[in-house]
């Protein structure tokens, strides 16, 4: 494993679904609280050195959520609560952060989180958040395929289980980019 650096000019924190309606469900193998507490520290840090952070946030309506065919759907949760996509308190979010509102897995996809790292000279993202194997891992791909540098904060996401977080990490994440623990990325930020 090679020693991390980042460049703080070109990196970006994003931060996927930490958001009420989903940080209330089990997660697994690290709880909602430690994948909170982990990636405020980050969030902290990032703000701190005058680095961006991206507070990424999923809405659902009837009109706006995909409505594919599948051999295993979703439950269907019915009417969410008004504050189902408030990003949670711990994170803020802060004035200098950047809210992104998606409709689906990824964080790219429909919104405008690309032209606003690449308008900012970012070339790396920090990423993190819940579900690992789903926004992560989505968010995750788009950004190999656009070219940007990766750092997963592995204790700052968690998954529905451990197995599929697991799998995750070990079968794409690392192929696609370094993953780290959120102490290693502190680190290397000073």
């Amino acid at each position: 494993m090679s020693t991390l650096t980042i460049e703080r000019s070109k990196t970006a924190l994003v931060v996927i679904d930490l958001q009420k309606g989903i940080t209330g469900m089990e997660a697994q193998p690290h709880d909602s609280k430690t994948v909170i507490a982990n990636t405020a520290k980050l969030a902290k840090a990032f703000r701190e050195s005058g680095m961006p952070v991206f507070l990424v946030h999923v809405t659902q309506s009837k009109g706006t959520t995909l409505q594919t065919q599948s051999d295993t759907p979703f439950p269907s949760r019915g009417q969410m609560p008004p504050d189902w996509a408030d990003i949670v308190p711990e994170l803020g979010p802060d004035p200098s952060d950047v809210v992104i509102t998606k409709r689906q897995w990824g964080a790219f996809y429909g919104t405008d989180l690309e032209l606003r790292l690449r308008r900012g000279g970012m070339d790396t993202v920090v990423l993190c958040g819940i579900a690992t194997t789903y926004g992560v891992e989505s968010t995750a791909r788009f950004a190999f395929e656009y070219g940007f540098q990766q750092i997963f904060a592995e204790d700052a996401m968690s998954d529905r289980s451990a197995e599929a977080h697991r799998n995750a990490v070990e079968f794409v994440l690392k192929r696609i980019g370094r993953v780290r623990s959120t102490q290693e990325i502190l680190d290397a930020l000073g």
